[in-house]
Formats: structure tokens, C-alpha cells, sequence
């Protein structure tokens, strides 16, 4: 009886689903697109049970989590939908400042809403609102005009189709793979994102496909890289889950062909660049460890106007205690008061004479830094301070912090307090 009935509401999602594919004109794109997934669903794999997604919506760190019960919307025949938002206002100072951006200022960093429904055949994610990415080592840019200029109000976007509990299929405005942070400050321990960070792409537009088996967990997408709105890299991600507490990432995303767009969120020669990671987590108890290694290479070419090629090679070690951690505690696991560490070390090839590229502070630069954020949360508030350093070395002159771009060192305090619901 279960699965006769299992059965029975998989051809009532279908038969919608082709009324919905009917309304919509069969000459447009969607139309021809839905009727061929429509036509691909057999019923004996409906029937499975229903597959949750690999969400397009971020994975979050170990010192923040929502904190209120997500409100869920019952729709009729289109199954749950679940509702979460984050809100969050910072304020920084800090030295060696570059020219037009002040030495201190404050700004409502996050005012978004997600909507998703992440059970069933048919799923989707919808992120919305506003937001600021503030970054180590670079200008912080308000969050009215980093919104506009980069991935505009509704920053993730996806529509997919989960045939069984192994497999899905993404389509839309994706977070991208790899790398050792998420995109949104909110979702990682630090309030600034890292020096490593900053050589990787954060959206892309395209398709990925998402597989489970076991303890590994594999992903590939055809996408526009650094948001280019060209379709030209592959990128392939491939988690292995070694037990409750461990798991081991290896991420490579690539541009397959070259490109000269350049805009905000498309910077000309990260978007014609291959990146590889590599990343261990340890996650148990009050400890959260996660070492990385990332490497990117940019190839030389006219296009691009690259004579030489160019790389970076790049280590992180980040790290948080939670204290007092009680299953009793109103966060569970999470605790309330956490402190996370960040220590980065990055360097990049060539000299300014053999025409490598400038993909730190000069060509052949390197760079430090460290990174303290002790953090506090009870239920859906939360509360972080920050401290960073950044150490530039071999610049190149014009390409470093202060107003001249001369100065080899910045400093940055940093507090944020906000709601996770």
C-alpha cells in the first residue's frame, strides 16, 4: 500500500507537472525543457522515496546556524516550502586604507530572505535581498552598490529535479565549488573572507549534476565562471566522507576557452584562470579544523593580453573552539560563545619584467595574514567582533593599501550583530 500510494502521488507531480509544461508557450525554451524532463522521469524511479537535493543554498561554518524554526509555507500539490533570513549591520575601521575608501565606516551588510522547497521531485532555492561581501586585503564596497554591480537582488536562483535519493540535477544562478569559504559572511566563521578566497568565483550561472554514493559525494557543472554570462568552464568537486567527524574535499574549476570579459564580478584574468583545492574537515565536539591548499594558474594568452603565465599557490589553517558545547544549550552542538581562528599564506610567480600577470599585489607578491573572531549566538541573534592583519610583500608600487597603494601592511577591527531566523 505504501509504495502503491508513493506511486500514485509521483503521477499526480507528473500529470502537474505537464499541465504547468502545457500553460507554458511550446515554442519558449522552458516549455521545450520541462516536457524533455518530463518525457526522461520513468514512474518505477518516482516511486523511489522522495530525494533531498545537494542545495544551492550555503553550507554554514561551525560558530554560526539559523536559530529559529523555519517557517514553512504548505502549498497545495507543490509540497512544502521552507522560509529562513538573515539580517546583519556591521561597522569597521581600519589603517592604510585605500584611496576612496574611508578609514571607518558602518553598513547594513545582509537583508535577505531564502525561500526553498528541497523534498520531492521537483525543488527549488530562491535567495533574495541585499548584501555586502567584505573581504581581507581589499576596498569594502557598501552593500547597495556591491548588490547592484555584482549579482544583482536575487544573488542564487536554481530549479531542479530530484529523480532519487542519489541523484539530482541543478539548473540557475549557482554558488561555484572549491575553495575553502562560502560566499556570504554569514555562512563562515570570519566576517572577512580570506586571501584565498579572493582568487576563487563566488556565483555562476549554469547546470550541475549531483551524485551520492555512500560516504562520496560527486558534483559536475557546465557554468560562466566568474559570472561572465559565457558558458565555457567545467568545473568537478568530490567530497569523501571518512566518518561523523572527517571528510576530505579535492575541487577543480576551469575556463576552457578565453575570454575577455571584465566586469565588477568578472575580473578578466581570474575568469581565464584554473583553480584546484584541496580541503580536510574535522568537525567534533567543541573543535572545528579545516587545513586547505589551493592552487590557480592562468594561462598566457592574447586574448586576455597574459604574456607570461601566472600562478598562485596558497595554504590555510582555520580554526574555531566552542565553548561550553551542551546538548542542552539553546544551539545544540554550535554552543553559544566561539572562537574562531584564520591563518593564510599565499604567493604568486613571475616579476613585473618577465610579464606575469598581477594576481596579489604585484606580480611574484605574497601575502599573510591572521585572523581572530570571537563570536556569540543565542537563538536567532548573534554577535561577532574581528580582528585581521594583512602583510603584502614584494609589492608592486601602486598595488598595495593606502592612498598611494605603498604601504605594505593593513589592520582592520571589525564588529557585526545580526539575526539568523
Amino acid at each position: 500500500m505504501h509504495t502503491a500510494f508513493k506511486r500514485s502521488q509521483a503521477k499526480t507531480q507528473v500529470l502537474e507537472m505537464k499541465e504547468t509544461a502545457i500553460r507554458i508557450d511550446h515554442h519558449t525554451r522552458a516549455g521545450l525543457v520541462l516536457r524533455l524532463f518530463i518525457m526522461l522521469i520513468p514512474f518505477q524511479v518516482l516511486a523511489q522515496e522522495q530525494a533531498t537535493v545537494a542545495s544551492a543554498a550555503p553550507n554554514m561554518g561551525s560558530t554560526l546556524e539559523f536559530g529559529g524554526t523555519h517557517s514553512e509555507i504548505v502549498t497545495p500539490g507543490l509540497g512544502t516550502w521552507n522560509i529562513s533570513a538573515v539580517a546583519s549591520a556591521l561597522a569597521l575601521t581600519q589603517t592604510n586604507a585605500v584611496a576612496g575608501n574611508p578609514q571607518g565606516l558602518a553598513d547594513i551588510d545582509n537583508a535577505q530572505l531564502m525561500v526553498q522547497k528541497d523534498t520531492g521531485l521537483l525543488q527549488f532555492y530562491v535567495q533574495a535581498g541585499m548584501y555586502a561581501l567584505p573581504t581581507l586585503g581589499l576596498p569594502y564596497q557598501r552593500a547597495n552598490k556591491f548588490t547592484i554591480d555584482n549579482y544583482g537582488y536575487v544573488p542564487l536562483a536554481y530549479v531542479a529535479l530530484a529523480p532519487s535519493p542519489n541523484w539530482s540535477i541543478m539548473v540557475g544562478k549557482l554558488n561555484t565549488m572549491g575553495g575553502n569559504e562560502g560566499t556570504f559572511d554569514y555562512q563562515n566563521e570570519n566576517i572577512l573572507r580570506g586571501l584565498l578566497w579572493n582568487q576563487t568565483s563566488s556565483v555562476s550561472n549554469g547546470i550541475q549534476v549531483n551524485h551520492t554514493n555512500g560516504p562520496l559525494s560527486l558534483s559536475l557543472s557546465w557554468n560562466d565562471g566568474f559570472y561572465s554570462h559565457h558558458y565555457n568552464w567545467l568545473s568537478a568537486s568530490g567530497t569523501y566522507k571518512i566518518d561523523s567527524a572527517n571528510n576530505f574535499t579535492l575541487a577543480w574549476n576551469g575556463s576552457l576557452s578565453p575570454s575577455d570579459v571584465a566586469t565588477s564580478a568578472t575580473p578578466l584574468l581570474l575568469n581565464n584562470s584554473q583553480i584546484f583545492s584541496a580541503t580536510y574537515n574535522y568537525d567534533t565536539g567543541p573543535w572545528s579544523i579545516e587545513p586547505s591548499l589551493q592552487y590557480t594558474y592562468v594561462p598566457a594568452n592574447s586574448t586576455t593580453g597574459v604574456a607570461a603565465p601566472g600562478e598562485t599557490r596558497g595554504a590555510a589553517l582555520m580554526a574555531s573552539y566552542k565553548f561550553g558545547v551542551s546538548e542542552k544549550s539553546p544551539l545544540g552542538r554550535a554552543g553559544k560563545i566561539s572562537l574562531p581562528v584564520r591563518i593564510e599564506y599565499i604567493t604568486s610567480n613571475g616579476s613585473p619584467e618577465s610579464g606575469a600577470p598581477n594576481l596579489l599585489y604585484g606580480a611574484g607578491s605574497s601575502a599573510w595574514s591572521l585572523t581572530v573572531t570571537p563570536t556569540y549566538q543565542t537563538g536567532i541573534y548573534f554577535a561577532r567582533a574581528e580582528a585581521s592583519y594583512v602583510k603584502a610583500i614584494n609589492t608592486a608600487p601602486g598595488s598595495a593599501f593606502g592612498s598611494d597603494g605603498t604601504k605594505n601592511g593593513q589592520f582592520r577591527l571589525l564588529l557585526e550583530v545580526g539575526i539568523l531566523y
